[in-house]
């Protein structure tokens, strides 16, 4: 029989990369919680966390985790069926965690699913990573589904197509014609200042290839903020990939110039979450494959 208490554990280190916030999720001490994980390992019989910055969960640890946000799921489920159950058994108001890439959240995501939570009062915790990356995020048990560009189905999984987001490499007038005047070619683009996301960002890469068929190394300003990146490119500091949806307005008023028109970057996007049917989570899963064919193309 598994025991719930070192499960949670488990899945806050998991869930939070660190022993420390765990517990404080937990409302014990990071002594606890480290017990409480050991236990569990000892009754295994395998390890289940990589200690680290950050902790990860091991192939074992991501599927105690994957059970254990399943439970919870299944648990917040009975709550709507079972309205009048005594003593609180479980929150009035579950709490859905998806991995999304920062650039969906800020131009369609939260529009998609926002009316959803509302009506059947759901959280969202979202954790948000690069879209090449969310898949690793349901692969450790940290997340219950993933908008991702990965097409191939988690292991455990079920992958559905959502749509496409165009990116284009835009900057402000003023940076074309002191930077590209030339042209857009490889010389001006190694020497011309860019923006990155963060160092999992590739779409500046991906652009740059296209247009030279070779790797550029261009001086970087690193922005991990959207809202940042967007203003970095509209002030002139740098070039960069934007959604196109993000940007139209600043396209009509000039504020941004694209660099080279008729040559997007499209991304495709894929909903992954568990296979096992959980009503909350396929419910949510159907609204949002049904809400992003309003604002991916």
């Amino acid at each position: 029989m598994l025991d719930y208490a070192l499960l949670d554990a488990l899945a806050a280190v998991v869930r939070h990369g660190s022993f420390d916030r765990a517990a404080s999720e937990l409302n014990v001490t990071p002594s606890a919680v480290s017990q409480r994980v050991k236990l569990l390992e000892e009754r295994v019989g395998s390890v289940l966390v990589k200690r680290g910055q950050p902790c990860v969960a091991t192939n074992s640890g991501a599927l105690l985790c994957r059970h254990t946000e399943r439970v919870r799921l299944l648990e917040a489920e009975l709550t709507g069926r079972v309205p009048a159950l005594p003593g609180g058994l479980v929150k009035a108001w579950p709490t859905l965690r998806v991995a999304v890439n920062d650039d969906s959240v800020g131009t369609w995501f939260i529009d998609a699913v926002a009316p959803f939570c509302a009506e059947r009062q759901m959280l969202l915790d979202l954790v948000i990573d690069d879209q090449d990356h969310t898949a690793e995020r349901i692969r450790d048990g940290s997340v219950q589904g993933a908008v991702t560009t990965q097409a191939e189905p988690v292991q455990g999984c079920r992958s559905t197509r959502l749509g496409r987001m165009r990116y284009l490499a835009v900057c402000s007038p003023a940076f074309l014609a002191r930077h590209f005047a030339d042209g857009v070619t490889r010389d001006t683009l190694r020497r011309a200042p860019c923006m990155d996301f963060n160092p999992k960002d590739q779409l500046q890469k991906r652009f740059m290839r296209r247009i030279t068929r070779a790797d550029v190394d261009p001086p970087l300003h690193w922005i991990p903020h959207v809202a940042g990146f967007l203003r970095a490119c509209v002030t002139g500091l740098g070039w960069g990939m934007c959604p196109e949806r993000m940007i139209v307005s600043h396209l009509a008023s000039g504020e941004l110039v694209p660099m080279a028109p008729g040559k997007p970057i499209d991304v495709d996007l894929y909903w992954q979450s568990w296979r096992l049917s959980i009503g909350w989570l396929d419910d949510f899963g159907a609204v949002l494959r049904q809400r992003a064919a309003e604002f991916l193309d």
